[in-house]
């Protein structure tokens, strides 16, 4: 079905086309797609998870300006435009710049904070530079000086981090019982290295076998923390098989091997084990202010960089708009930063401060904060794509992004939004609606047009959340709870001295507006409570199992196939294939992650980096194996008449089926089903995943584990990124979990959810210094009624009073 703009504004030959015309768009699950969107509106693209509507706006849409843009240029980005390659789609017409503002494609480091992605920092530091009260004699610092990311600011003892890492005994040696033979020295490396240390400390004179505590303080003390480095002639114990001859060995402490692998090495895996054996605390030189001293003695209105940096934004605006301003320099800088403030908090976001770190930010944060980056750049004629920018917005603060969005629109701007808000839906000026249902299900255009018209597509999913009547929902009898954690004095982040009460064996909601407290108290507090308590033998919980929405996977290697465990069980079965068993070849033959089996060229990613000047890399299908991951002798090896490439290109559906006799596979298949991912490809790479289907992932491996010790799950937002008929396929797997007598707590803004819970704790009012106070807490029908938080009205409409 499909649906042109109304035929009165056909335009004339001289005449800009006043719509964006897509022709025959094939991206992903897009099955030739048509579709016409009228420029200069705010246009939604709805459908199920997997339909396709993101292929459509991003894979298709937002990939085509941005061909566009890259040939305009320069010549040499062209060279780079035909590897990347172009989306596969016949035509894209009347389409104008691009700005993609999407959730989870960039993951910031470390140095990154509020403050560099706002670009907030840049003025601050102009502020002090310009306008700070200098102490006497001092000479005026430029900009960089006041930046920790800069050599010149940078304080010299941290390296502008903050925080310094240090280790101490009882972290490199847990277990003071066990001898150095034993492993007493749980930090050294494992295989040779370790057994190569041993043998020199025993080449030294130090007595390898008894127990470590019998040691003497001395030599405890240097075996662990010696900066020497001696070598000495080892004369290594004779094997029965082989001769070894003596060598030289240097030996190295265990912190500094520690010290050494966190900073020098390569390997995310080896970086992750030293770090267990390190503590961080804060630079002894700056006191975790980052900067160094002669930054640190100018002041502005008698503060601090670093202390207005650690204000909230509205209390930063606060102090901007109190100080002296009688020099013009002063009060230009400060205006200017004011009105950079002003569209962060407008988008609710006024709790955060500048110097809050950007991997502690949800998606969706991030997202907002480069939204009011953008309103204030003035740009004008382009399209912004953006990606769910509702996800994790209490619908409070939805009004607030929906008066944003407006104001890009009104400023000569077309807004192409992927979301699952009827809110927002509701809206939207066009909707375009995608479908029916998800995968090789999906691909189609239902909808194209105003979102009342809608209501007469009968296949279309929307459709029957958009229109759906608000009757009194139908009563569910509440659980009882079956034991309780309490938690008292919670003080972290915005919480001050909170006392809660989380109910056990029952389906609890943790609701309230952005920075409310909600994750810190959940995901933090509660998380670490329960995780220390495990151990005690009448703590009612037996594991803990949290689900967030971090990738599963960092790069194209990992996948659904592989986190989930079921790519061992493929590989056995192509193990055992007869021609596999005649070559003699073993598991690891079809392991893209090994050399052997897979394409050399790209060394099994399927996929090649391309790198561009100034602009975020690119992943490019591989020229040798276009994509198929193995040589081609690999792939001469069937199992059921597909080869391994063409059982990782299986949708989770059709893999159900094509493995339904071979149990292992089928439990993990089914789990995944259940939980509506079944559209996913088994070899999707992970970083083609949103941060909802990572979580819903873990959720499923979870899931076909079937435990039977009371579990206690703990999801952040687990219905990000859902449309709503899948949210009620999520909620009949939690609630599952429940009747099987496991614990829920969600942290969650979606009404229906909260509405169908057993108890809520409500957190407010307000977010930042407003917020982090219980202001109720009770069954969905009593935090209805509540006067005070911001969440009752909402969900007293949602239970239809």
């Amino acid at each position: 079905m499909h649906h042109s703009p109304d035929p009165e504004t056909r335009t004339t030959p001289d005449a800009p086309d006043p719509c964006v015309r897509v022709r025959g768009a094939r991206e992903h699950n897009l099955r030739g797609v048509d579709v016409d969107i009228p420029r200069d509106t705010l246009t939604v693209f709805t459908g199920v998870s997997g339909s396709g509507k993101s292929s459509l706006a991003f894979g298709t849409l937002y990939a085509e300006a941005q061909r566009r843009y890259f040939e305009s240029v320069a010549p040499y980005a062209r060279r780079l435009i035909h590897q990347i390659g172009a989306p596969k789609v016949d035509s894209v017409t009347g389409l104008p710049p691009a700005v993609s503002l999407e959730q989870r494609r960039s993951s910031p480091g470390s140095r990154s904070s509020v403050g560099t992605v706002t670009l907030l920092s840049n003025s601050l530091r102009m502020l002090y530079s310009r306008a700070g009260a200098y102490p006497p004699g001092a000479p005026r610092l430029d900009s960089d000086s006041f930046s920790p990311n800069t050599a010149v600011g940078a304080c010299p003892s941290c390296q502008g981090l903050g925080r310094v890492h240090h280790t101490r005994a009882e972290l490199l040696v847990p277990d003071p019982d066990l001898s150095i033979r034993q492993g007493a020295i749980a930090a050294w490396p494992g295989a040779w290295q370790g057994k190569n240390l041993r043998d020199i400390l025993d080449a030294l004179g130090y007595d390898v076998d008894v127990p470590w505590r019998e040691l003497p303080e001395r030599d405890r003390e240097w075996i662990l923390f010696t900066e020497e480095q001696p070598v000495v002639t080892v004369h290594p114990v004779r094997d029965a098989d082989r001769i070894q001859r003596p060598y030289q060995g240097t030996y190295m402490s265990a912190r500094r091997y520690v010290m050494r692998t966190f900073s020098d090495t390569r390997s995310a895996t080896l970086r992750a084990r030293a770090e267990r054996f390190l503590t961080d605390s804060p630079c002894p030189v700056c006191a975790g202010r980052r900067l160094r001293p002669e930054a640190l003695a100018v002041t502005f209105a008698g503060r601090t960089i670093a202390e207005l940096a650690a204000l909230a934004l509205t209390e930063l605006d606060g102090v901007l708009a109190g100080a002296d301003l009688r020099d013009e320099a002063a009060r230009v800088l400060a205006e200017d930063l004011r009105s950079r403030i002003a569209p962060v908090t407008e988008l609710g976001l006024g709790y955060l401060s500048l110097d809050r770190t950007a991997p502690s930010l949800s998606a969706g944060e991030l997202q907002r904060l480069r939204l009011a980056t953008q309103l204030r750049s003035g740009l004008f004629g382009v399209v912004y794509v953006l990606d769910e920018p509702s996800a994790g917005l209490h619908p409070a603060d939805t009004e607030a992004l929906l008066t944003v969005l407006d104001r890009l629109k009104a400023a000569g701007n077309t807004v192409f939004v992927v979301e699952h808000s009827m809110d927002v839906v509701r809206h939207a000026d066009w909707l375009v609606d995608v479908g029916p249902l998800a995968g090789e299900h999906g691909g189609q255009v239902l909808h194209s047009g105003p979102p009342r018209e809608l209501a007469g597509v009968r296949d279309s999913a929307t459709a029957r959340h958009l229109f759906a009547e608000r009757g009194p929902a139908e009563p569910r009898p509440v659980r009882t709870a079956t034991g309780t954690v309490r938690l008292t004095g919670v003080d972290r982040h915005n919480l001050r001295g909170v006392d809660a009460e989380f109910p056990l064996g029952v389906f609890m909601a943790v609701t309230g507006v952005s920075g409310s407290g909600k994750s810190t108290l959940v995901g933090r507090a509660l998380a670490e409570e329960v995780a220390g308590r495990l151990a005690e033998p009448d703590f009612p919980v037996r594991r803990l199992v949290e689900v967030d929405q971090k990738p599963i996977g960092r790069t194209p290697r990992s996948n659904l196939a592989t986190y989930t465990g079921l790519f061992d069980v493929v590989r056995k079965l192509f193990t055992a294939a007869p021609e596999a068993r005649a070559r003699g070849w073993k598991a690891g033959r079809f392991s893209f992650n090994v050399t052997g089996g897979r394409c050399e060229t790209c060394q099994g990613e399927g996929f090649v980096s391309v790198e561009l000047l100034f602009l975020p890399s690119t992943y490019a299908p591989c020229p040798q194996c276009a994509g198929a991951r193995y040589n081609s002798e690999t792939l001469e090896v069937r199992y059921g008449g597909l080869n391994i490439a063409e059982v990782l290109g299986l949708t989770v559906e059709s893999a159900g089926t094509f493995f339904a006799e071979v149990p292992a596979a089928a439990r993990a298949l089914r789990a995944l089903e259940d939980i509506g991912l079944g559209y996913l490809r088994l070899g999707q790479p992970a970083t083609e995943l949103s941060g909802g289907e990572a979580q819903r992932i873990k959720l499923a491996t979870e899931l076909q584990r079937s435990r039977r010790d009371h579990t206690l799950y703990l999801l952040d937002e687990p219905t990000t990124g859902l449309h709503p008929a899948d949210v009620r396929v999520l909620l009949r797997q939690l609630h599952g979990l429940v009747d099987a007598g496991h614990s829920v707590v969600v942290v969650e803004h979606d009404m229906e959810v909260v509405a169908g819970a057993d108890w809520v704790v409500d957190l407010g009012p307000g977010g930042g210094a407003e917020g982090g106070r219980i202001v109720a807490a009770g069954t969905p029908s009593e935090v209805a009624d509540s006067p005070t938080g911001r969440t009752g009205p909402y969900l007293a409409r949602t239970l239809g009073r």
